[in-house]
């Protein structure tokens, strides 16, 4: 356990440092970076961070994908608060870091709806199904380790990072969006990005139970 939540928080960190920093250094160099370089720059840290600790923790990295394997019978309830944790733990310490690295950043890449807000949940909520959805189907158990499985889930945060990312900010991840909101004092509209992904998520199970009738909600195999 002290190894997978090792795993979790050094993950989220990387995920976290290397995301939103895109953010905050695209705006401090003047847009050097462009949006889908962000975009593209969260799907391949997830990527690496998928082939680097999948075989370790399964890479959940997200609090809203730890939650869901739990809810689909394939990770044990009684150590999701510990990788809730570790991840969130992870989170703050890249935004820390960022604060330290940029202080001029207001909001150190927080996600923060560019419309309604009931159109960045909805969004949210529709983006955090469709990555749970890929990802129940891409993993063993609650494992992410597979030929594809890192390509697979790091595809579709980039793609739903490049077409939803300047309306909603295409969090999908309640850590991500937590540590920037925290660090930055900027909490404005946070629950959104707290409760539309874990929703979202936890209803891709069902679906998954749907089209795929044995394997998809069963207890992991050790």
């Amino acid at each position: 356990m002290r190894r997978r939540v090792a795993a979790e928080f050094l993950g989220t960190f990387a995920l976290v440092f290397a995301g939103t920093g895109a953010i905050v250094i695209n705006q401090v160099s003047g847009g050097a970076i462009t949006h889908p370089g962000i975009a593209l720059t969260f799907g391949f840290i997830v990527l690496a961070m998928v082939y680097t600790f999948g075989d370790v923790s399964g890479a959940h990295l997200n609090p809203a994908v730890t939650t869901a394997f739990a809810g689909a019978g394939r990770f044990p309830w009684g150590e999701v608060p510990g990788y809730i944790l570790a991840q969130t733990g992870g989170a703050l310490a890249a935004s820390g870091l960022l604060r330290w690295l940029f202080p001029a950043s207001s909001t150190l890449g927080e996600t923060l709806p560019a419309g309604p807000v009931l159109q960045s949940a909805v969004l949210e909520f529709v983006l955090s199904l469709l990555l749970m959805l890929v990802i129940l189907n891409v993993s063993t158990g609650s494992k992410e380790k597979g030929i594809t499985a890192g390509i697979a889930v790091g595809a579709v945060i980039a793609l739903e990072a490049m077409f939803a990312g300047p309306i909603c900010g295409a969090s999908m991840n309640p850590a991500r969006s937590l540590a920037p909101a925290l660090v930055s004092g900027h909490l404005e509209h946070l629950w959104v990005y707290l409760a539309a992904p874990l929703l979202g998520a936890l209803s891709a199970v069902p679906l998954c139970c749907l089209v795929r009738e044995q394997g998809c909600c069963a207890p992991a195999t050790k």
